[in-house]
């Protein structure tokens, strides 16, 4: 029963902030890197941020650069991301995601990641 469940989600104008958060079930997270990935109506997916299985390196889209930051605990088993300074063009299902390695690639690929959740919906509007 390998789970992720992402929550936290909602409705923020823009400007706001939002701290979701992907709490795992049925494995730890200590030997994988975790994933942040949304998906926009109409649009592909896209990775958003990545953090290795030490915490000590992480990786950004170029678009939530200065805004978002991952981090993760690993006493509870859970990653989160922090969403600041939020614009309309954030508005996704975000889902978080494990490859099967403790490292994260440039480029946050979707191809990488084997064990998704399910999403939680974030809309930024007025």
């Amino acid at each position: 029963q390998l789970q992720l469940v992402e929550s936290g989600g909602g409705l923020v104008q823009p400007g706001g902030s939002l701290r979701l958060s992907c709490a795992a079930s049925g494995f730890t997270l200590d030997y994988r890197a975790i994933g942040w990935f949304r998906q926009a109506p109409g649009k592909e997916r896209e990775g958003v941020a990545c953090i290795s299985s030490s915490g000590g390196s992480t990786n950004y889209a170029d678009s939530v650069k200065g805004r978002f930051t991952i981090s993760r605990d690993n006493a509870k088993n859970t990653v989160a991301l922090q969403m600041n300074s939020l614009k309309p063009e954030d508005t996704a299902v975000y889902y978080c995601a494990v490859p099967p390695s403790p490292f994260c690639t440039a480029g946050i690929r979707v191809a990488d990641f084997r064990l998704w959740g399910q999403g939680t919906q974030v809309t930024v509007s007025s």
